[in-house]
């Protein structure tokens, strides 16, 4: 899907950050109600969500967020030999958060750009996800333990099953792996002027990662979801 910034603004005028409501889940895992992964236990997820879902046609997916913002980040650059480059920073706190999901080792993905990282931004992330797929499929979705992901208050939409990763363990999820690209190759050594600046940058940053056809397949295809991807 590619990103357009239509409405967005609306959506940010007068909301500001919140703590998320949530602590995030211990290594044992505190939620009960989505399914778990450990070692080796992400086809076993698919294969009993697949069970339960029989006609459907299941789709792995994996998701996450990035923090994007006034207070922006550094990256390597090419200069002169000898010289040290000297760059912009900023040291103001507007931010937004781009809320992305890939089906891994292809370029379909997803993103929304939203005012915070909460349960509230969380759901809305998932419902609009949630309408932008076929009819007849279903998604597993993979996702972190952080708090505003684990809560009970926070019920997936009739096509998503979730996934969770086992705690502390980034590594796992190729998403992770797309922040990074999308911040070194279009968002770094950035001044933005307002929240509105935050959000155009990223739309456009999403949508000329999209350009670039086999980039995202590239990136999150990771030999151990290749193993059960469907």
């Amino acid at each position: 899907m590619t990103y357009s910034v239509s409405g967005m603004f609306d959506l940010l005028k007068g909301l500001d950050p919140q703590l998320a409501e949530e602590p995030a889940a211990s290594p044992s895992g505190r939620c009960r109600r989505p399914e778990g992964v450990q070692k080796g236990g992400l086809a076993k997820a698919v294969k009993r969500i697949a069970k339960r879902h029989e006609g459907k046609q299941i789709q792995l997916w994996l998701q996450d967020e990035a923090r994007v913002g006034q207070k922006g980040r550094n990256a390597h650059v090419w200069f002169e030999k000898g010289a040290r480059p000297v760059m912009r920073t900023d040291k103001r706190f507007k931010s937004v958060y781009i809320y992305g999901a890939i089906h891994p080792g292809t370029d379909d993905a997803f993103a929304l750009i939203l005012p915070r990282a909460d349960t509230e931004m969380m759901r809305l992330d998932f419902d609009t996800f949630a309408q932008s797929l076929p009819a007849d499929v279903r998604v597993v979705l993979v996702l972190d333990k952080a708090g505003w992901r684990v809560t009970e208050r926070l019920k997936p939409p009739d096509n998503i099953s979730l996934v969770h990763l086992p705690a502390y363990s980034p590594e796992l999820n190729p998403v992770e792996r797309l922040w990074l690209y999308l911040k070194e190759r279009f968002l770094s050594h950035r001044i933005f002027n307002d929240q509105h600046a935050i959000v155009e940058a990223c739309a456009k940053a999403w949508n000329d990662l999209k350009t670039e056809t086999g980039r995202i397949a590239l990136l999150t295809d990771y030999p151990y979801i290749r193993k059960v991807r469907t």
